[in-house]
């Protein structure tokens, strides 16, 4: 019940998610064991629309505004062109988004949301375990 008092209390005034917020908490952690301070570094806020290939699903959006449910909501529509029988898109069309966002074993979630340098927003989601694996159905 501390911790939450002090936090409630440490929020109080400005909301603390600026670039330089992230490193002074990282780097008095750092400081603590020993460890060099680190650096902020926008490469990541050119926005490039990639995917991480790491080891979680993940779905990727961007345009010049959005919220989590644009987002979501922009996924979901490849519904009309994924095919259960067939466990296919339709040709030419993509539907990899959605079926990675109704995947039954991708069982948790983590997103977030950006403003690129352009001014563009760009929406993250990953997902573990990840879905899309080979002739398997989604549900």
């Amino acid at each position: 019940m501390a911790c939450v008092l002090v936090l409630a209390a440490a929020g109080v005034g400005r909301a603390q998610y600026s670039p330089q917020d992230y490193l002074d908490a990282h780097n008095e952690a750092r400081a603590q064991v020993g460890v060099g301070s680190m650096e902020w570094d926008d490469t990541d806020r050119d926005c490039q629309l990639v995917h991480s290939e790491g080891e979680y699903g993940e779905n990727l959006c961007k345009g010049p505004q959005g919220t989590a449910a644009d987002a979501v909501e922009l996924w979901v529509s490849e519904n009309q062109y994924y095919d259960y029988n067939s466990n296919s898109c339709e040709e030419g069309r993509e539907c990899g988004h959605y079926t990675q966002v109704v995947w039954r074993n991708s069982v948790k979630l983590g997103c977030a949301r950006v403003t690129c340098n352009t001014g563009d927003v760009l929406i993250t989601c990953n997902y573990s375990p990840p879905g899309n694996y080979g002739d398997e159905r989604p549900y």
